[in-house]
């Protein structure tokens, strides 16, 4: 997982490409896109929850932190990270 703590500025907006049922959950950052691929079902909400995780995870703050402000249904997220 890469080290992404330089970006954990709050007020900062992330925004961050998920592939949802994949082999393995990974984070990659590359190019400046953020990547988040997640084993879990897009259902119910599953797979944002565990796509908050890993990137709170790489960012290296608690996932209470960050706030999903577009691309609910979506592949394509923004997050914004809140103080």
């Amino acid at each position: 997982m890469p080290d992404l703590s330089a970006l954990a500025v709050p007020g900062t907006t992330l925004a961050v490409r998920v592939t949802p049922r994949a082999s393995r959950n990974a984070v990659t950052h590359e190019a400046g896109t953020i990547r988040i691929s997640v084993t879990c079902v897009p259902e119910d909400g599953k797979a944002n929850r565990e796509v908050t995780r890993l990137l709170a995870a790489a960012l290296g703050i608690a996932p209470s932190r960050l706030s999903l402000i577009r691309g609910h249904k979506g592949r394509d997220k923004q997050f914004r990270i809140l103080p």
